[in-house]
């Protein structure tokens, strides 16, 4: 997967490669992308990890996560599904 970054030091992934890892066509997920359903985290290796950096990207219970080295280039990459478990939750109610 190519990758490059923007003026600010964003990251800039392909959409087309992207929605191939979650199985979707390049219009759903631009759809998703737009209701908001794409959610993104970058992070940055310390100690042994240094100058490595994690990014992932979740729909619903897909996450697709890589690793990228100094360059940016990507080393490793896996496709995972989040355990039910795992789920955050906004609110929590009391059941009558």
């Amino acid at each position: 997967m190519q990758i490059t970054r923007d003026d600010n030091g964003d990251f800039i992934l392909n959409p087309a490669e992207l929605s191939s890892r979650f199985g979707l066509s390049g219009a759903e997920f631009r759809r998703k992308l737009q209701m908001g359903l794409v959610a993104s985290t970058v992070e940055i290796g310390e100690g042994d990890d240094l100058g490595l950096q994690r990014l992932s990207l979740r729909i619903g219970n897909r996450i697709w996560r890589a690793i990228l080295d100094k360059s940016d280039t990507v080393i490793s990459e896996e496709m995972t599904f989040a355990r039910a478990g795992t789920m955050k939750r906004t609110s929590r109610r009391k059941l009558a």
